[in-house]
């Protein structure tokens, strides 16, 4: 099942562990301590983009929603726009990445993003229940977001046979999703929530969403006047747009293989060094370049925006060179590959999660969506490996894989 002892599972000693955290918080000082203007200018430019592009797109559909290719542009734009806002913008300004230049606009108390959740709710579940406890079965509510089975930890019942349909919805509706999760529903309909707390959540919620559904559905298709209709359906086609983009950026961050889980037993007395060996494995990059690491907020770096949830995100780059040669040094994965890939792996994840246990080929501790230290049983601790290099768990999931693959070619 889901990893319970990290340090076992990766390989290394107490002191190993204590000596990756220290390289690791490293790195962390460095960047953060060299931030200046060239970063603030970096993100005053990006809200300037940002803003004068929905502008330009939002007076293209008023002026030309009944031209074709002007509607085509204007609905496109606006859906890039909202990307950026939402990732690059609200996703990191919330984080507190740039709470650093001390400007009150662009501050993590003050940024309300462009989305149907409350930026308070949003902090709450992300920047605490999320970070704090990544990929831990049980605790992160980002793990199946509460209708999804994505490991073979949560317990099969036949309502995850609709798994791809769940998806589905969820990637088309997806910031109503990240909207509701603080309201912890489940909790609503078992009567185990505080209801007083409940309402009041449920009342800023409501209130936020009206707000956007009037801006998106009322106010902008009303200046539209006679191509209202074709302003809503632009408006639909945008946040859908920005909907399924931040669907499968987030998904491909945290359920490709390699992204691992654990249970609640590895919170037991983590220290610092524990908590980054614990976002390193539980975390994939994106490969793609400029363009999918500005579209994506840098959330092609996801590895290192786990390990420096609040290092602003144009640093997260030259972090990854760094943290890239801090895994060789210990023999760690380093899980990376490109867009279409990763999103189809957490497909395929999902839609093989649909079913039981006992219908899917792989063990419960040596799948490519699930592992834990129990994989490695019966097998040498460290393999023979050229003079100054390490045998940790990269190496061992090389020869465990090789070991696999010829029992295979034996069984057939």
């Amino acid at each position: 099942m889901a990893i319970k002892d990290v340090p076992e599972f990766a390989h290394l000693s107490e002191d190993d562990v204590e000596s990756l955290g220290a390289e690791l918080e490293q790195i962390r000082q460095d960047i953060i301590g060299s931030l200046g203007e060239r970063d603030a200018a970096y993100i005053r430019n990006t809200i300037r983009f940002q803003r004068g592009l929905e502008m330009a797109a939002r007076a293209l559909l008023i002026t030309s929603s009944r031209n074709r290719t002007a509607w085509t542009i204007g609905a496109g734009a606006l859906g890039v726009s909202k990307i950026v806002e939402n990732m690059e913008l609200g996703h990191n300004i919330m984080h507190g990445q740039w709470d650093w230049m001390n400007d009150p606009e662009i501050h993590s108390t003050t940024w309300e993003w462009d989305n149907v959740g409350t930026s308070e709710h949003w902090k709450q579940t992300h920047n605490y229940m999320h970070h704090k406890y990544t990929n831990i079965v049980g605790m992160d509510d980002d793990v199946g977001y509460g209708v999804l089975r994505v490991t073979r930890d949560q317990r099969w019942h036949p309502f995850y046979y609709g798994n791809l349909v769940y998806n589905a919805a969820l990637a088309l509706l997806f910031q109503w999703g990240v909207g509701i999760q603080h309201l912890e529903l489940g909790k609503v309909v078992k009567g185990r929530d505080d209801r007083d707390e409940t309402k009041h959540k449920v009342s800023l919620f409501a209130k936020k969403a009206t707000r956007q559904v009037v801006k998106d559905y009322v106010l902008y298709p009303a200046l539209s006047r006679k191509g209202w209709k074709s302003t809503i359906t632009a408006n639909l086609v945008a946040n859908g747009i920005r909907n399924v983009w931040t669907n499968a950026v987030i998904f491909c961050g945290h359920f490709p293989d390699g992204a691992e889980k654990f249970t609640k037993s590895d919170l037991a007395g983590e220290t610092r060094s524990q908590w980054y060996l614990r976002q390193m494995l539980g975390s994939a990059n994106l490969t793609g370049g400029p363009v999918i690491d500005f579209m994506s907020g840098n959330l092609s770096y996801q590895i290192e925006h786990h390990l420096y949830p609040d290092m602003s995100s144009n640093r997260l780059a030259e972090a990854s060179v760094r943290v890239r040669e801090v895994c060789r040094k210990y023999d760690l994965p380093y899980v990376a590959g490109p867009l279409p890939v990763q999103y189809l792996k957490a497909w395929r994840t999902i839609a093989k999660m649909s079913l039981p246990n006992h219908m899917l080929r792989a063990t419960v501790d040596d799948a490519p969506e699930t592992r834990s230290e129990r994989m490695f049983e019966g097998q040498p601790t460290s393999y023979p490996t050229p003079e100054g290099q390490r045998s940790g768990l990269l190496t061992a999931i090389k020869h465990n894989r090789a070991r696999r693959a010829g029992k295979q070619r034996s069984a057939a």
